[in-house]
């Protein structure tokens, strides 16, 4: 989490009253803990949970930002902490995704995602030529935007916006969706979770990666972008047995509220 003045306090009071150690770091020297606070929106969770969900660590979010989706509490419901002291919590486990990209078979990049990668023209708005695989077998050749492979978490992000299903995530599946599709074949298609996906750049302009909405790399033309379900799964830690879609459609109508 940030170390700003109201997270810091925060992690003071939680250590005040309860007597459990709190350190405060930043996510890029997260190395290890029992459970981790994070303090900010969605964007905040993703970033910390590339970093804990290899580690085991489980995450606890709270939202500063807007939606927060990924968020387990409001400021406003900072005294449920208290329940982690207490043992009342359940965790939410959510799948992951292992993203690597390739050119000429030889690995070019490797991470991990939580929500989704992202094979598109980056800003500019122009169509690009894209080919999607499943096990080396085409599946379809695409003039799109973009082409945005997700777990069950993601299918309520980007891919969501781009007219793709909800996923439950107790469904072990990768969502792929095309964003606006210059084709009659514009549909989602959800593959089996052992199943490898791969984006491969057939057109001239360079393409850009993002990784839960972060730009990593380019895709030249000929490279590719191979997604598979990890190993790794992420711990969310929860005070409420509710299904994500009641999360979902109750983050929702606040954000009609806000409207």
């Amino acid at each position: 989490a940030p170390t700003g003045g109201e997270t810091k306090a925060l992690a003071e009071a939680i250590e005040a009253k309860h007597g459990a150690p709190v350190a405060l770091v930043d996510a890029t020297r997260l190395t290890e803990g029992d459970k981790l606070v994070v303090v900010g929106g969605d964007g905040t969770v993703l970033e910390a949970a590339r970093r804990a969900a290899p580690k085991g660590i489980p995450i606890l979010g709270i939202n500063k930002g807007r939606l927060g989706y990924m968020t387990s509490l409001e400021v406003d419901e900072l005294d449920l902490i208290d329940k982690i002291m207490q043992g009342e919590y359940y965790f939410d486990t959510r799948s992951m995704l292992d993203i690597e990209l390739r050119h000429n078979g030889k690995p070019l990049y490797v991470s991990c995602a939580l929500n989704d990668a992202v094979v598109s023209n980056g800003s500019i708005a122009k169509i690009v030529d894209m080919q999607l695989k499943a096990d080396d077998k085409i599946v379809g050749n695409y003039r799109a935007d973009g082409l945005i492979v997700s777990t069950p978490s993601g299918s309520t992000a980007y891919s969501l916006s781009a007219g793709g299903p909800i996923v439950s995530p107790d469904v072990d599946s990768i969502l792929a969706t095309p964003v606006c599709s210059h084709s009659f074949f514009n549909r989602s298609i959800l593959f089996n979770a052992n199943e490898k996906i791969s984006v491969t750049n057939n057109g001239k302009s360079e393409l850009n990666v993002s990784i839960d909405g972060r730009r990593i790399a380019a895709l030249s033309f000929g490279e590719e972008c191979t997604v598979s379900v990890s190993s790794k799964k992420l711990k969310i830690l929860t005070f409420s047995k509710d299904n994500m879609f009641t999360t979902l459609f109750k983050k929702m109508r606040i954000m009609e509220d806000v409207k």
